[in-house]
């Protein structure tokens, strides 16, 4: 199935949850993440399953001043 993370389309397999999205971008911590659109905690990460265009945030923190 088709997702986009982060504004590009990547392809998943129909069952993905959450930590496969992650994987196929290398995701390194720290960071959050919101799926369509809504902040999904850490602990909930391996229950969200994914669905066909369902879109996919990956903020990292900035640091400066």
């Amino acid at each position: 199935m088709k997702v986009l993370i982060n504004g590009h389309p990547y392809e998943l397999a129909a069952d993905a949850r959450l930590p496969d999205a992650l994987a196929a971008i290398e995701a390194k911590p720290p960071f959050a993440v919101a799926l369509n659109r809504e902040f999904v905690p850490r602990s909930d990460y391996a229950a969200r399953t994914l669905k066909a265009n369902d879109q996919i945030e990956v903020i990292r923190p900035v640091t400066g001043g």
